[in-house]
C-alpha cells in the first residue's frame, strides 16, 4: 500500500543549471565573479576591469586603426625578446593588477621570475603583479588608456607604459619616477630608449609612419649596445 501511494507522488523537478550572467560595460563585479563571467564569453569578445568596472571595446577592430600598428608593436617587442634572454611578451593577457584593476593591455613586457623579474602566474597562467612595461595601441579608447588606466598602472607600479595614439600619429612613453609617470624624452635623433630594459629603442616617426624595416634597424643598433650586453648579462647572474 505504502509503495503505491509513493509511486502516485512525483519527485521535486531537479533546479535548472544556474547560468552565467554575460559581461556588460559598466558591470561593477569582484575578480572572482569578473573572470567567472570573462571564461564563459566568447573567444572573440575582450573585457578588462579598471578600478571595479567592466570595460568593453567594440568587437569590430579596424586593420588601419589597430590591426597593423598592434601587430608592428608586437613585432617590435617579439625581436627584443628574442634577442634578450630572460625576457618575456605577452599579448592582450589579463594581469591581475591589484583588488580592482585586471587589465588587458594590447601588449606587456616583463622579466621572468626566473631571472629576478615581479610578477608570477596563478594555476590557470594569468599573470599577477605589475609587467615592467606595458603598450596600448589606442584609438578611440585613448582618454580611457590616458586615465583610468594609466592611474591604475602608476598607482601599482608599472614602470613603463607606453600609448600609441594612432588617430594622433603621436606615442606617449611614461616612466615611473618617485611615483610619478613622465614623458621619456627622445634623443637627437628621434630615437626613445627604455630605462627598463636597455637596448629597447624605438623612433617613434618610423613607428607611426608604419616603417617597420627602420624601426627594428634601430632596435638592432639598440641590441648591439654595450648597455643592452650589460643588461643580458645581469639578467643571467639573477638567475634562480
Amino acid at each position: 500500500m505504502g509503495a503505491a501511494i509513493s509511486n502516485l507522488i512525483k519527485a521535486p523537478p531537479k533546479p535548472s543549471p544556474k547560468l552565467t550572467p554575460p559581461l556588460e560595460p559598466g558591470d561593477r563585479l569582484s575578480r572572482q565573479e569578473f573572470l567567472l563571467r570573462y571564461e564563459a564569453m566568447p573567444e572573440h569578445i575582450k573585457a578588462e576591469r579598471i578600478e571595479g568596472i567592466i570595460h568593453m571595446p567594440p568587437a569590430a577592430v579596424s586593420a588601419d586603426f589597430h590591426g597593423v600598428p598592434h601587430g608592428h608593436l608586437m613585432g617590435w617587442l617579439a625581436v627584443y625578446r628574442a634577442m634578450t634572454p630572460g625576457t618575456e611578451i605577452a599579448d592582450n593577457s589579463t594581469i591581475q593588477l591589484d583588488l580592482d584593476n585586471d587589465p588587458q593591455p594590447d601588449a606587456s613586457l616583463f622579466i621572468l621570475p626566473s631571472h629576478g623579474g615581479r610578477i608570477k602566474k596563478d594555476d590557470k597562467g594569468y599573470i599577477i603583479g605589475s609587467p615592467e612595461f606595458v603598450a596600448e595601441t589606442s584609438g578611440s579608447s585613448v582618454s580611457y588608456d590616458l586615465g583610468a588606466k594609466l592611474e591604475a598602472y602608476r598607482r601599482n607600479g608599472v614602470r613603463e607604459y607606453l600609448v600609441h595614439r594612432v588617430y594622433d600619429g603621436e606615442i606617449d612613453w611614461f616612466i615611473l619616477r618617485e611615483g610619478v609617470y613622465e614623458r621619456l624624452a627622445p634623443d637627437d635623433a628621434g630615437i626613445i630608449r627604455s630605462e627598463a630594459f636597455s637596448g629597447l629603442w624605438l623612433k617613434a616617426s618610423s613607428f607611426v609612419n608604419g616603417d617597420l624595416a627602420d624601426v627594428l634597424d634601430i632596435l638592432r643598433q639598440g641590441a648591439e649596445s654595450e648597455d643592452h650586453r650589460a643588461f643580458v648579462q645581469h639578467l643571467a647572474d639573477r638567475i634562480l
